[in-house]
């Protein structure tokens, strides 16, 4: 009986270093990944005031959006930036390409999903309120008192992009845009957003 305990534990062992192995694999892969440049010139020419280190730095925000993806599951993460939710459309567009990457990168096929197709609101806010904690994560930044953005929460702004998602940290009642410091809290949401607008979260991939 000591025996058949010892090797279902050896077993448990094995199981969880191989999924652990299985998904630092997969997060190596999105890192690494390169996207192809017909994806970034389709980007440029839909933001053509963005430079080549520009639109670098959108490509990272992309990949820092599916590593939080992988990080959270089968959980629903919101997109949180404009810019790079165009980027992820161009590389959808690639089918072959994007879906050799899902299989790779997470082990199944991430969708995209639209705010407006999601279950409820709770959802949509749940969902922007888990990748601000696995992005402030990455960019190990306390998500409950964040001294500076993480890069998804802050490329819209910096680039300027038109109808973006703008964040703040500098949260005030007649503030424009959305309170970043607010989303990672039990309560809400705060600055400017509200129960109905969400909390500056777009489509989302499950």
């Amino acid at each position: 009986m000591l025996s058949l305990f010892v090797v279902l534990a050896l077993l448990g062992v094995v199981c969880a270093l191989y999924v652990i192995g299985r998904q630092l694999s997969q997060l190596a892969y999105i890192q690494r990944y390169r996207f192809h440049p017909a994806i970034k010139q389709k980007l440029k020419n839909k933001h053509p005031t963005l430079n080549d280190e520009q639109l670098a730095l959108v490509f990272q925000a992309l990949r820092d959006y599916f590593y939080i993806c992988n990080r959270a599951g089968s959980r629903m993460v919101a997109m949180p930036t404009q810019v790079t939710d165009d980027a992820w459309h161009e590389f959808i567009l690639f089918t072959r390409s994007y879906e050799l990457f899902c299989q790779k990168a997470f082990g199944r096929f991430l969708h995209h999903t639209p705010a407006e197709a999601m279950a409820t609101p709770m959802m949509s806010q749940d969902s922007i309120k888990r990748a601000w904690r696995l992005a402030c994560v990455k960019d190990h930044i306390n998500p409950q008192a964040p001294a500076n953005l993480p890069l998804l929460f802050s490329i819209d702004a910096q680039f300027g992009i038109a109808g973006g998602f703008m964040y703040s940290l500098n949260c005030r009642p007649d503030g424009n845009g959305y309170c970043a410091s607010d989303i990672g809290c039990g309560g809400g949401c705060g600055g400017g957003c509200s129960a109905d607008s969400g909390c500056g979260g777009g489509c989302g991939g499950d």
